[in-house]
């Protein structure tokens, strides 16, 4: 029976970057036979990769990019928020965010299928999911490139904000760390979306309804909740976080800054996160071991 050496883990490993056991196994299963011991591998993290895809992944990172005019911004998910502090992964959603900016690919689909290191993104991404045992998948992102300026700003890694600007950058940095704090769904009134407004709306009527007040007194209280709605979630009418004396608005006009659009990304907004049960886990996990022995 072939020895297995501590060298030879440490080159399959080099080659391969799959974990020091992993590399173990594979060299005991091919008899010491370096490129059989890869093969296994490659199949070995392929079928992790396969069967880590249909896990959850509402914890992540958002990544900017900008150069010059051009820039994007990245949500990359993973499953536990401890791979999302992992340097593959973080080095991962550098690169993915790189090449939105530079690519501009149409979807999720497109981005996969680009070019990274030699192999594709998706590839890569398989790779990392062999690596860490979690599922890795962009979510969405956004190109940005035109005439405007950009500025971004990221609230460690779990809020990310690009702003498109004309004027000053120090302004429009500061408006991007309003919105990362604030939340606007909105640049101005004018911009909230229509179904956002009926909500409140219906919600403003029934609360109004309940007062017993005349109906045209009703309508009155309605649309002053509408429009103190509109006023709170539009950027442009919020009451500016460094300085509670004027909006967004009036800041920017001091500042001789016009704000054009902005985006912003929360990590695992609108995932249903899994709700596991730890002990049942632990119970199933004593159990699966029980029968195997």
């Amino acid at each position: 029976m072939t020895s297995i050496t501590a060298a030879m883990v440490g080159e399959l490993r080099a080659k391969t970057d799959a974990p020091m056991m992993e590399c173990k196994k594979a060299l005991t299963e091919a008899g010491g036979n370096m490129a059989k011991a890869e093969e296994i591998l490659r199949v070995k993290l392929g079928s992790k990769a396969s069967k880590a895809s249909s896990r959850v992944t509402a914890e992540g990172v958002v990544a900017a990019f900008i150069n010059g005019n051009i820039g994007a911004l990245i949500e990359v998910n993973c499953e536990t928020d401890f791979v999302s502090k992992n340097d593959d992964f973080l080095a991962f959603s550098k690169d993915c965010v790189k090449l939105v900016a530079d690519s501009n690919p149409a979807d999720i689909a497109g981005l996969l299928a680009l070019p990274l290191n030699g192999k594709t993104v998706d590839a890569i991404r398989g790779e990392l999911i062999g690596r860490i045992g979690e599922n890795v998948m962009p979510r969405r992102f956004k190109q940005f490139s035109g005439d405007s300026k950009l500025v971004s700003y990221l609230h460690g890694t779990r809020i990310g904000v690009m702003v498109e600007f004309q004027g000053d950058e120090v302004a429009a940095k500061d408006v991007a760390m309003h919105i990362a704090a604030m939340k606007p769904v909105a640049l101005s009134m004018a911009d909230v979306p229509a179904e956002a407004i009926a909500t409140e709306r219906n919600i403003a009527a029934q609360k109004a309804a309940e007062s017993g007040k005349p109906p045209e007194i009703v309508a009155k209280m309605v649309e002053g909740s509408v429009q103190k709605y509109l006023k709170e979630v539009s950027l442009l009418n919020q009451t500016f976080v460094k300085n509670d004396k004027q909006t967004v608005e009036q800041m920017l006009k001091a500042a001789n800054t016009s704000i054009k659009a902005f985006t912003m990304f929360i990590v695992g907004e609108g995932i249903e996160k899994r709700q596991d049960d730890f002990a049942a886990e632990v119970a199933a996990q004593v159990a699966a071991a029980k029968v195997t022995a």
